[in-house]
């Protein structure tokens, strides 16, 4: 079976994020893994058109009851009627979660995923920063700068 990543990231969001996303989404193909996304714009749209400009295989949990609004780039639109409780189907989905940036969705996946547990949960660029009362950051979330830098630190491919 395919390694199959989980990026989540807002629906909206800069160019240094779409970059980011975007390069992530083609490194993720050219290492033949299965990207899991939300579907829709912003980071989402971005790593669907990283991982499909190598014919990376692309799944959309989408938050609707139907394919409406779903990403061009998607090979796989599924629709869940979940609102963002799909949130948790993204995440628990992936051998690996990778959060690029930050919204109040994001920050509920990277919460999801740390609560899973028994992944790799990285954050690529800047985004939530998870800190203690004393401004420490939290154990297990793993901080990268670069696309290649975050699959370096998932450990799927050593």
């Amino acid at each position: 079976m395919a390694v199959q990543v989980a990026v989540c990231g807002p629906a909206r969001c800069g160019e240094q994020e779409w970059d980011l996303a975007h390069e992530l989404g083609r490194l993720l193909a050219e290492r033949g893994a299965v990207v899991i996304c939300g579907g829709h714009g912003g980071v989402m749209a971005a790593v669907a058109a990283g991982a499909r400009s190598l014919d990376g295989l692309v799944v959309g949990v989408l938050p609707g009851a139907d394919r409406t609004g779903a990403g061009p780039d998607l090979s796989v639109a599924i629709a869940t009627g979940m609102g963002q409780a799909r949130n948790a189907v993204i995440v628990h989905s992936g051998d690996a979660v990778v959060v690029v940036g930050g919204s109040w969705g994001t920050l509920s996946e990277l919460a999801l995923a740390m609560r899973r547990g028994g992944v790799p949960v990285v954050q690529l660029g800047d985004g939530w920063r998870p800190v203690d009362a004393e401004g420490r950051d939290l154990p297990g979330v793993a901080c990268a700068r670069t696309p290649a830098e975050a699959l370096d630190l998932t450990g799927l491919w050593s």
